[in-house]
């Protein structure tokens, strides 16, 4: 899982920072991971030479932002980026290999929809749920 782009979705309080908190513990990340709600990104080493780039776009107001900030750079190194609020830097962003829809259904339980959009994903997602398809 070296390289991927997985965008996060899901209304706010969804569970999107949760979901990437409990990914980058998953795969080895120590200490405390802030959310990026303000600083638009934080990075991460996973070991192995796993760098992992967990945005939040959520205070965009034009897509433009992504470019100003200097991002492009980022993308085009190896590693996993975990981006919330995609759609706010869409016209900026590389095609996600893996997007994640989150939905309430109480205070405690969360829906999960994964779909793969590249060939790249869909390997990630049999990889992480065998027998899985994409939507």
């Amino acid at each position: 899982m070296g390289n991927a782009v997985i965008e996060l979705h899901g209304d706010l309080g969804a569970g999107k920072t949760t979901f990437a908190r409990h990914l980058l513990h998953a795969m080895g990340v120590q200490g405390t991971i802030k959310s990026p709600t303000y600083s638009l990104m934080e990075l991460y080493n996973c070991g192995n030479n796993i760098d992992i780039a967990h945005f939040d776009f959520y205070r965009f107001h034009i897509a433009q932002e992504w470019e100003d900030a200097g991002f492009r750079d980022i993308f085009a190194a190896p590693g996993i980026k975990l981006i919330e609020w995609a759609e706010l830097a869409r016209p900026f962003l590389p095609q996600p290999d893996l997007q994640l829809q989150l939905a309430m259904e109480s205070e405690t339980s969360r829906l999960v929809h994964w779909n793969a959009c590249t060939p790249w994903g869909l390997t990630l997602l049999e990889f992480s749920h065998p027998g899985a398809t994409s939507a």
